[in-house]
């Protein structure tokens, strides 16, 4: 990894465990996901689980290491390496579910899940999706009605990693339908033997084998003991949420399109056309070039968030800013480091010979799930417009705009 020398001795021994977890997967196990012959890749979380490298950032009382988000993305880029939904389950159950019960459950919830998760007892899935949209929200039409000390779950959300295999599920339901959108929801975990039914059905382009489902819940009563956070809090635990979801996608796309160049790099040095290995033609070696430049640009950018975030000192919009950019940046140059390593690989690329034709339907998924880019272009417009707004508030900073001949000129700067 070009990162090393950014590392401490303790990241580095991280690192190598979470390289050595990811060698030790049989290559059988990884054709056999992509094949749906597995459903939910459990055994792997089962390993994972007694190597303590799940729920790396919950506190070492509950089973975890108490580790910070740099230490986490390195360990999710090297996880990923066997293929993008090993990261998937990985980061649903160990970072996303896991940090939104740390964050705001309680004791007896967090002692009930955060250790069982942490030795690779239990499985979860985040239920956001529903068959009407995704990035809408607060448009969910899953409803839980009070019933005394109860809730009675309705509804069903879809594409949920993790559906087929988690044992419970942290679930978005509308509990106030009268309420302004973002004080109507209310967040609960749903244990599976509560009467959740998922159903397996979907033909996956790739990204197979971690239990992507439809949760269905039909009459589920769900004890307000489940509830996480407030009634009608929902949104308190869904915005910090964005944080594990984007950023830990982001550093697993790195080490999932990782293979891509390092396989393509091997064949051009050995691949040889017109008396020569065509990494001396530099419309291959280019190509190769823009790939490595492209890997360490998402490198720079995702150490530069997880330490931002990690600081505690930076503003929450700015984090937030940072990490959608992340997403989006790093899931589209993986992309196009995939696509430059078919490239170089020619027709045999496009076969199952190699495995770049995988890498490259697992990547697609990137682009869209945990909020689309087009989702991430918005946020980061967004924040950015209000950075900017209080920027020009500083008498500190230099108004370049008349840093020019005519900035002074009559009737030119008109703007209604």
């Amino acid at each position: 990894m070009v990162f090393d020398f950014l590392m401490t001795d303790d990241q580095l021994k991280l690192r190598d465990e979470a390289r050595d977890m990811a060698k030790s997967v049989p290559r059988d196990y990884i054709l056999d996901m992509d094949a749906d012959k597995i459903k939910y890749p459990k055994e792997f979380m089962q390993e994972c689980g007694r190597r303590n490298l799940l729920g790396l950032r919950v506190p070492k009382e509950y089973g975890g290491r108490g580790l910070k988000w740099e230490d986490d993305i390195i360990a999710a880029e090297e996880i990923c390496v066997n293929g993008y939904m090993f990261g998937c389950a990985w980061g649903v159950t160990g970072d996303v579910v896991a940090e939104a019960l740390m964050s705001f459950g309680n004791e007896e919830q967090k002692k009930k899940y955060l250790t069982p998760i942490c030795r690779g007892e239990k499985y979860a899935a985040e239920c956001l999706t529903e068959p009407r949209g995704g990035s809408d929200f607060f448009g969910a039409t899953t409803t839980a009605r009070r019933d005394g000390d109860d809730f009675i779950l309705n509804g069903q959300k879809r594409f949920i990693v993790g559906g087929e295999g988690a044992d419970f599920f942290l679930v978005y339901a509308k509990t106030d339908p009268e309420a302004r959108s973002d004080q109507s929801l209310t967040c609960f975990i749903v244990d599976r033997d509560m009467g959740v039914r998922t159903e397996y059905l979907y033909g996956l382009m790739g990204c197979r084998g971690g239990g992507t489902a439809r949760v269905v819940f039909r009459d589920v009563r769900v004890p307000k003991e489940n509830v996480v956070g407030e009634i009608n809090g929902a949104a308190k635990v869904f915005y910090p949420m964005m944080i594990p979801e984007r950023l830990g996608t982001a550093a697993m796309t790195i080490g999932a399109a990782r293979p891509a160049l390092e396989i393509a790099t091997d064949y051009s040095t050995k691949r040889k056309a017109f008396g020569t290995a065509i990494k001396d033609f530099e419309a291959v070696s280019f190509k190769v070039a823009d790939a490595v430049m492209k890997l360490d640009a998402c490198r720079s950018l995702m150490y530069t968030t997880a330490r931002a975030i990690d600081s505690g000192t930076v503003s929450s919009g700015r984090c937030r800013r940072m990490v959608s950019e992340g997403k989006k940046f790093v899931t589209e140059q993986c992309w196009d480091i995939a696509n430059l390593a078919m490239q170089v690989m020619g027709g045999i690329g496009y076969t199952d010979v190699y495995p770049i034709e995988k890498i490259l339907r697992d990547l697609r998924l990137s682009m869209i799930w945990v909020g689309t880019n087009e989702i991430m272009s918005l946020i980061t417009q967004h924040e950015w417009y209000r950075e900017r707004a209080a920027e020009k508030k500083d008498a500190r900073r230099r108004d370049s705009e008349n840093d020019c001949r005519a900035a002074f000129e009559a009737d030119e700067k008109i703007y209604e």
